[in-house]
């Protein structure tokens, strides 16, 4: 049974690809509902690998994962999680699979048992709101890296998931698709957790930013977004300032 609108809950968790070097290192870290979080970080500091530990695509070698309130350890577990959780890959190619759009946006409806017919309608409504109509038979191939990663948000969106998880969600998009898209984002129901060097998209559409390194997510430094043009004060990681 679901408890305290706890969704995520990682309690010491460690990975390593290679040798002894420890991407992550006794990480914890907590996701309520209603949490809008950004993440920050070093490429290379695990934010990627922590999103993928989340969806059990890599298995940790030490901690406890816990996910609507329940313990989860193999594939079965995982399996049920990922139909409530949607994740956004970092790389487009790595999320599109399908001949064409209207596919594999409709993918994702049909693995949830919807019909035909459902999932169709469904995924034209999904590109409608990312203002692709029009690409349903266009080749995911051919489309452009911009052009991919909106399609890529569209199947996650199209599984109507409860928590998002979005890897860098601004990648490769011109001035006015990003600014859509943080539009889009921002008036989505959700919980979430955003990865992205975008400061100003996060300060957007986040409440709260966190900063990982050392294989750890730092709390103590924090930022809280506010309606300025910057945020102030961004801990331990140097930034620029846009005039």
């Amino acid at each position: 049974m679901e408890t305290d609108n706890l969704i995520i809950n990682l309690e010491d968790i460690s990975f390593s690809y290679w040798g002894d070097r420890r991407i992550l290192d006794c990480l914890s870290f907590q996701l309520r509902r209603g949490d809008r979080i950004g993440l920050v970080g070093p490429n290379g500091s695990g934010k990627t690998t922590l999103f993928h530990i989340i969806m059990g695509l890599l298995r940790p070698s030490s901690g406890r994962i816990e996910l609507f309130g329940m313990p989860v350890n193999g594939e079965k577990d995982f399996r049920g999680v990922r139909k409530r959780i949607g994740l956004l890959f970092q790389d487009a190619d790595d999320q599109l699979f399908c001949p064409t759009v209207l596919e594999d946006v409709a993918f994702g409806p049909l693995n949830l048992g919807k019909s035909s017919e459902e999932a169709r309608d469904i995924a034209l409504k999904t590109l409608a709101r990312l203002d692709l109509l029009g690409f349903e038979n266009r080749i995911t191939y051919k489309l452009s890296g911009g052009e991919k990663r909106l399609v890529s948000l569209a199947t996650v969106l199209a599984m109507d998931p409860e928590v998002l998880l979005l890897d860098e969600p601004t990648n490769g998009l011109d001035e006015a698709t990003e600014e859509e898209i943080t539009h889009i984002l921002k008036g989505l129901d959700l919980s979430c957790i955003f990865i992205s060097h975008n400061l100003e998209f996060l300060s957007q559409t986040t409440d709260r930013i966190y900063a990982m390194a050392n294989g750890k997510i730092s709390l103590d430094e924090a930022l809280v977004p506010h309606p300025h043009i910057h945020t102030h004060k961004f801990g331990r990681l140097p930034h620029d300032h846009e005039s």
